[in-house]
């Protein structure tokens, strides 16, 4: 058995095909506790697969409306936990800064697989002067379809376990950008956007960014603080998603696979015109 500290770990197991039993090694995906405090306050805990650890503090600080910037941040350190792992992010902003005590409310201790779960104020989500995302990108169907396989491909960790979500940026000619990986669906698109933040590529305004789990509220609502204009999705959206992607004025797509796909909203920016809602 593993240690719990990486994000593959090893395990025997009994395979059951066809009448018969045999005992295997099979590769399961890595999930620990992460801390995340700034100064010296416990901001957050969630469980995540160990790895990008900072880019997934940094997203979440940034799409949780905490920071507006990588220049607010003073240091971000991985710093040691409970016995030898590094499960804790410790985070300095340069300038001290009063936080929001009616957000501060919500409960930010979460889990890999929900976001909203526990919030003590629902209304609180949707975080102010969210800006309407760039009217002007475009993305054409045939390339949109060919996300699913490029992400698969992508997968490395999801290849060899087959337990993670993972969040991908794609340019509008279909280039794969930059792709996160965590047994989390809210996590990867954190550590996504948390790899932006600190790679200076905020606001995402010429990118679609694909996740490979339920395009649910939250995610719509961290694709827009990111200035994502695309959202795409495997399964389906929720309807208090749709409701934020169509107020916001984001292009929310949902059920791709194949040669098919659902546009929710904002289907000029497919090249169709959009139905009367």
């Amino acid at each position: 058995m593993g240690s719990g500290s990486r994000s593959v770990n090893s395990f025997t197991v009994s395979e059951w095909n066809d009448k018969k039993v045999r005992r295997v090694r099979d590769s399961l995906v890595g999930e620990a506790p992460l801390q995340i405090r700034l100064g010296k306050r416990l901001l957050s805990v969630t469980m995540r697969t160990p790895g990008d650890d900072l880019e997934l503090a940094a997203g979440f600080l940034f799409s949780e409306g905490i920071i507006r910037s990588a220049k607010e941040v003073a240091s971000l350190r991985l710093g040691d936990g409970p016995g030898s792992n590094k499960n804790v992010v410790h985070v300095e902003l340069k300038h001290h800064k009063t936080l929001n005590s009616r957000r501060l409310k919500r409960n930010f201790f979460t889990n890999s697989s929900c976001g909203l779960c526990g919030k003590a104020f629902i209304e609180g989500c949707c975080l102010q002067g969210i800006k309407r995302p760039n009217p002007d990108f475009r993305l054409d169907p045939e390339i949109l379809c060919g996300f699913p396989g490029t992400l698969r491909s992508a997968q490395v960790l999801f290849g060899r376990t087959g337990g993670l979500h993972a969040a991908a940026l794609f340019a509008a000619s279909g280039k794969l950008i930059a792709v996160k990986e965590d047994i989390g669906r809210h996590n990867a698109v954190d550590k996504l956007i948390g790899w932006a933040l600190l790679e200076g590529r905020i606001p995402l305004a010429d990118c679609a960014l694909m996740a490979s789990g339920r395009g649910g509220f939250e995610i719509i609502q961290k694709s827009l603080v990111a200035g994502v204009p695309l959202l795409a999705s495997v399964p389906a959206a929720s309807e208090l998603a749709v409701r934020l992607a169509r107020e916001c004025g984001l292009t929310l797509v949902g059920f791709l696979r194949g040669r098919r796909f659902v546009c929710y909203c904002g289907e000029e920016r497919l090249g169709f015109a959009p139905l009367m809602r």
